[in-house]
């Protein structure tokens, strides 16, 4: 029965493939987004900018707390649904 499937849906493959690859895309854009190491980089670089009179603390205290958002945002990606059925 499997050959039979695989051939009654031979004209889908190219639709399949399509389909694998915007898969693929989306994995490897939700990767990068809630990569916490570039993040974590900019959190130096902002603390070095501060430190050099670069910018003042106001702008410091509101890129911070963005970022800091953002971090919290990708540890929460990672966190399991505490409502999910899975156990």
């Amino acid at each position: 029965m499997g050959l039979l499937n695989q051939i009654a849906t031979l004209p889908l493959a190219p639709v399949r493939g399509v389909v694998w690859v915007v898969e693929r895309a989306v994995e490897a854009a939700e990767e990068h987004y809630y990569d916490p190491e570039p993040v974590e980089q900019e959190l130096v670089v902002l603390e070095q900018r501060l430190l050099a009179g670069e910018i003042d603390e106001a702008e410091f205290d509101r890129r911070e707390d963005e970022l800091l958002d953002r971090l919290e945002e990708i540890r929460a990606h990672f966190q399991p649904d505490p409502d999910s059925d899975i156990r």
